[in-house]
């Protein structure tokens, strides 16, 4: 498994959802605080679907097209 590619893939998916989504709802208008904990909480679900859908992916020898990825 390509661990460290996902890694880095994870970190950089997780703090880019973070900061799209905190920064949407303070612009809608939220409190600083609540933009902090959704963008917290959605960042973290949708990165966790991202990620089991990599696994998933992966162990069933789909090649994944914007990844570029299949097991060796």
């Amino acid at each position: 498994m390509p661990i460290k590619k996902w890694i880095i893939q994870y970190i950089l998916t997780l703090s880019l959802l973070f900061i799209a989504f905190s920064f949407l709802q303070h612009l809608k208008g939220r409190d600083l605080d609540y933009s902090i904990s959704f963008g917290i909480l959605w960042a973290c679900i949708s990165t966790s679907l991202f990620l089991a859908i990599r696994v998933y992916y992966y162990r069933k020898n789909i090649p994944c097209t914007v990844c570029n990825d299949l097991p060796d």
